[in-house]
């Protein structure tokens, strides 16, 4: 059976803010937290909160308002709630967070999220992962508190971590709690992983992967997002998912370059085989702006 291309404007998604001051959060440093006394740090956490969960509910009118159906909320919207003070303030915020996030859901909107470079589940060092695992336990109870599916639905893109590991990797996500292991999905990477060896880890692992075109054309050295291997990575990830509808990959272009891994501001080039991608992240600095011009150029093409 033919497969009909899936792509189209409500698909590209937008990545934790706008290049406008539409969509914004707080934050702060640890340096800045500790330098309060406790009364004081608890009430810091709370402001950021209670800002920040009122962000997330302007974040999803945005982004329908915006035909947008697909939004990655950035991995610091609850600073520091990894820690018991601010695990105990963040459930302050349950009911108010359950009704943004079943707003999201039954107006179809998905929730992503993407930890960040701290979460090393393949390094040899037991402390670093369970420094890992306590953070992505802390995305997963945002998820729970956004009443979002325990499900690939609403994935945590993380990536491989440390070379040479793929063993370590499979170990440690087998040993994940529920709330972690249902939602997990594993990207390539522009250094450590390439798409083939994530894929083997994804499918050993039985968790879906992520594909990432750019960093697959840098780690490989290649000069075109329609060479072949980039269609034959993309139609393999897919198989990785347990609904192909919720598969999920991400674009970037470089910034000087093609090949540069710094990203650009808009995207120029895609790949002809993501006209198939049910959702795709835009990884671009110009955020919605990236987004208008893809729905304007690309998919009007």
């Amino acid at each position: 059976m033919k497969i009909q291309p899936q792509c189209d404007k409500t698909n590209l998604g937008l990545v934790c803010i706008t290049h406008s001051e539409e969509v914004r959060y707080k934050t702060v440093t640890r340096k800045t937290l500790l330098s309060l006394d406790e009364a004081a740090r608890k009430e810091k956490l709370r402001s950021i909160y209670a800002e920040n969960a009122a962000r997330l509910k302007k974040a999803v009118e945005y982004c329908l308002s915006n035909e947008i159906k697909l939004y990655r909320m950035t991995s610091n919207l609850f600073p520091f709630s990894d820690e018991a003070a601010g695990a105990e303030i963040l459930g302050e915020f349950a009911a108010e967070l359950a009704q943004t996030g079943k707003n999201a859901f039954e107006r179809g909107l998905r929730f992503v999220m993407h930890p960040d470079q701290f979460v090393v589940l393949s390094s040899d060092s037991e402390r670093v992962v369970e420094n890992s695992v306590k953070i992505l336990r802390m995305h997963a109870r945002t998820m729970d508190l956004l009443e979002q599916p325990r499900s690939e639905w609403a994935a945590m893109t993380i990536h491989g971590g440390k070379s040479a590991r793929a063993e370590r990797m499979v170990e440690s996500i087998e040993k994940l709690p529920a709330e972690i292991r249902t939602r997990i999905v594993l990207e390539n990477d522009e250094h450590a992983y390439s798409a083939a060896e994530i894929l083997d880890i994804c499918r050993r692992a039985k968790v879906p992967m992520v594909f990432d075109a750019h960093h697959h054309v840098c780690h490989e050295n290649l000069d075109d997002y329609n060479h072949p291997s980039v269609a034959e990575m993309f139609w393999a990830a897919r198989e990785t998912w347990r609904n192909p509808e919720n598969q999920l990959v991400h674009i970037s272009n470089g910034r000087t370059r093609f090949s540069d891994r710094s990203h650009s501001d808009l995207i120029a080039a895609m790949p002809e085989v993501y006209r198939f991608a049910p959702w795709i992240e835009v990884e671009a600095k110009h955020k919605e702006l990236a987004i208008a011009k893809l729905r304007n150029s690309w998919l009007m093409a």
